[in-house]
């Protein structure tokens, strides 16, 4: 069991790349999607997030071994009188860390990390296969109150 005093979250660095790709894949949707052999375009999507003060994308180590990531971005927008709002995107712990609490650790930071951003609310996608994420979500407090969608451009 992870011992909370080792596990801390932190800006992820370039050099955390690999590992965060690892998570992305580490499951059936990301292991069809993700390419674990070419890092050119994370790298390069790394550099674009890390340069943007909107972005941040954090991992959660545990003694030293990156076992969770999450990315944050605040939106700026009009409605809701101007308010900021939050999004959650690529909520993943290793499957060899699951179920010792570590998403909610990761999620709770990025609620704290919006707040005190001055976003009004935290929002995010999750597929609608994940019927555990959904659960996992509803716990933590949120509301599946939209239908997202999507249109893929490639």
């Amino acid at each position: 069991m992870t011992g909370a005093a080792s596990v801390q979250v932190r800006r992820a660095t370039r050099e955390d790349v690999p590992a965060i790709v690892a998570l992305l894949a580490d499951d059936p949707l990301g292991a069809a999607r993700e390419d674990l052999d070419d890092r050119t375009a994370y790298l390069e999507a790394f550099d674009v997030i890390d340069a943007d003060p909107a972005q941040h994308l954090v991992v959660l180590e545990d003694g030293g071994v990156v076992v969770g990531t999450l990315q944050l971005t605040l939106i700026a927008g009009l409605s809701r009188r101007g308010a900021t709002r939050a999004q959650v995107e690529s909520v993943r712990v290793a499957s060899t860390h699951r179920g010792q609490r570590l998403g909610e650790r990761l999620v709770e930071w990025a609620i704290d990390e919006s707040r005190r951003r001055g976003a009004v609310l935290v929002q995010l996608t999750t597929d609608a296969s994940r019927a555990d994420a959904h659960r996992f979500y509803e716990r933590l407090g949120f509301v599946a109150s939209h239908v997202g969608m999507k249109l893929p451009l490639s």
